[in-house]
């Protein structure tokens, strides 16, 4: 049976493809999610993908993740910036975590370069688009296999 991997995606990113197109590309969150299954399957893994504006929900699937799952890519979006509740949630789960971000932080806003979600996550990638995401399951593939 292969491995499971979540994929936990932020506020505001169900917009993707019109929200600031200039920021984060015209690729959809569906087209992420379509690239994420066919990256996940050369690899082995199978992907739950989800993505909600909700702080609650998304702390709540990342303890389900931790259940069930191998590991774990949350592109937390503003959450980054603000969220104890998702460093929390990431360290009680105990799962290996990449943190996505399809711009580059760093080349942004100040209040931008600061992530609660970094010191409990294996790495970060951010700046390459939708390409961060297969990036971050080739990382993992890597890190624990699948």
């Amino acid at each position: 049976m292969p491995a499971t991997l979540f994929i936990l995606n932020g506020p505001n990113l169900n917009r993707l493809g019109t929200r600031e197109p200039d920021t984060y590309g015209r690729t959809t969150l569906a087209d992420i999610e379509a690239q994420c299954r066919a990256t996940g399957a050369r690899h082995g893994f199978d992907i739950v993908f989800r993505q909600s504006n909700s702080e609650g929900t998304l702390v709540d699937w990342i303890q389900e993740a931790g259940d069930v799952a191998r590991g774990l890519i949350l592109n937390p979006a503003a959450y980054t910036h603000t969220s104890v509740a998702l460093h929390d949630a990431i360290r009680t789960a105990g799962i290996a975590t990449v943190e996505v971000h399809l711009s580059n932080v760093f080349a942004r806003e100040a209040f931008r370069h600061h992530s609660y979600v970094s010191p409990v996550a294996l790495g970060v990638i951010c700046g390459f688009g939708a390409k961060g995401y297969d990036l971050a399951i080739e990382a993992l593939a890597h890190k624990i296999g699948a």
